[in-house]
């Protein structure tokens, strides 16, 4: 019997994927425990939709994180933060601050957790900071630190 799994199955396959078992197993396991469903016409056809709107998503993401990117090359943020004179900085900029700024002054929302710094920022100055916005695309941005 054919069947289209509801979830990913150990030694069997994948979420989506439409594998062959015996009528007894897809029957008396699969089907009551909702692991799989049978793979009628109706219920391929609804599964290829599945598939071909999970990649448009997927594109579109890649194209939106891909205009971002090259957006950000052209920009630099500027970050205020509390300073001992000299250049130095009380503590450091965190990745937070960065992110904020960039909504407040640009309108670009990115997730702090995706703004990567080689080194912790503690004195005051310009900084090239990485972003990984996902499908491994890469933008870098440029960071103006200064004194309150």
């Amino acid at each position: 019997m054919k069947v289209i799994l509801q979830q990913d199955i150990k030694g069997k396959g994948k979420r989506g994927q439409m594998i062959e078992v015996s009528d007894g197993y897809a029957r008396n396991y699969m089907l009551p425990r909702k692991m799989a469903i049978e793979a009628t016409a109706d219920n391929v056809n609804t599964m290829q939709m599945n598939d071909r709107a999970v990649q448009e998503k997927r594109q579109r993401e890649r194209e939106e994180a891909f205009a971002i990117s090259t957006r950000m090359k052209e920009l630099t943020v500027n970050v205020y933060a509390k300073g001992g004179g000299a250049g130095r900085l009380f503590g450091s900029v965190t990745t937070q601050e960065i992110a904020d700024a960039l909504k407040q002054e640009h309108g670009i929302d990115i997730d702090k957790r995706k703004i990567v710094l080689e080194e912790t920022i503690k004195t005051t100055g310009i900084y090239t900071v990485k972003c990984k916005l996902g499908y491994e695309i890469v933008g870098e941005l440029k960071v103006n630190i200064q004194e309150k």
